[in-house]
Formats: structure tokens, C-alpha cells, sequence
């Protein structure tokens, strides 16, 4: 069964969202119902997506890595 929902969202993303869905053959509603399963689908068991499961381990960190600090030092760039 399908329920109507009202959204607010920001105007310029809406256009892009819908140029979005048009370019992939999707319709906007489409778009938002497959998102909302998905992160509701991650939620509800605690495992990771497949999506997710894919990418896991890709990036070998050196042991020393210190993530707090990589972050730290990026956002100085960004900002400073």
C-alpha cells in the first residue's frame, strides 16, 4: 500500500533530485522510497549494507594512523 508524504526540502535540491531521477529513468518518489530501505534495512539488523560490505578493507591504514589527527589537520586546511 502506498501513503502520500510531504517533504521539505531545500528548492535547488529538489530540481537537481528530480534532473536526477529523469537522467537515470527513475521517478523522484522512486528515488526517496529506495533510499529510505535502505537505511532503514542497515538500522534494523546491524550489519553492515552490501553496498558497504564492498568497500570494507579497501584502504590499508599504516598502524601508526592516527585518525583523530588526520582529521584534525584536514579540517585546518579546509578552514585556516
Amino acid at each position: 500500500m502506498t501513503t502520500k508524504l510531504t517533504l521539505t526540502v531545500e528548492k535547488s535540491v529538489i530540481e537537481r533530485a528530480k534532473l536526477y531521477a529523469k537522467n537515470t529513468g527513475r521517478s523522484l518518489s522512486e528515488l526517496i522510497e529506495n533510499y529510505l530501505i535502505t537505511i532503514t534495512e542497515d538500522s534494523i539488523d546491524g550489519e553492515l549494507s552490501p553496498k558497504l560490505q564492498k568497500i570494507v578493507g579497501v584502504v590499508s591504514l599504516p598502524e601508526n594512523f592516527d585518525e583523530k589527527e588526520e582529521l584534525r589537520s584536514a579540517l585546518e586546511k579546509k578552514h585556516l
